[in-house]
């Protein structure tokens, strides 16, 4: 078991996906954040089936910083309700873990 964690997040737009991703990044809540384009989610809002193109964010972060990052996402996203789950990460490459934290600092 590892302190790293691995957030989802999604948004309208490649602009915003870059924006936010940007902003996790040089605030250093986040050592880094993939973003894959153009995924289709289809989910249920108030009462009714939606469909929309989105962009899912990849946010690699540590429990320390994660309340800060679901802190920053709800601050710079333009949905009422924008997705931040919090995975654990049970194992890794130990550089990349140690490049996580540095990245932190």
């Amino acid at each position: 078991m590892t302190d790293k964690r691995l957030v989802l997040s999604t948004t309208g737009s490649e602009e915003e996906a870059h924006r936010i991703a940007k902003a996790l990044v040089e605030r250093k809540l986040s050592a880094c954040v993939s973003i894959f384009p153009r995924i289709v989610s289809i989910y249920r809002w108030k009462e009714s089936i939606e469909q929309s193109e989105e962009w899912q964010l990849w946010i690699k972060t540590t429990a320390q910083a994660f309340p800060s990052v679901r802190d920053a996402i709800k601050e710079l996203h333009s949905y009422e309700l924008p997705e931040c789950m919090c995975l654990m990460v049970d194992d890794g490459s130990a550089e990349y873990l140690r490049w996580t934290d540095e990245s932190l600092r």
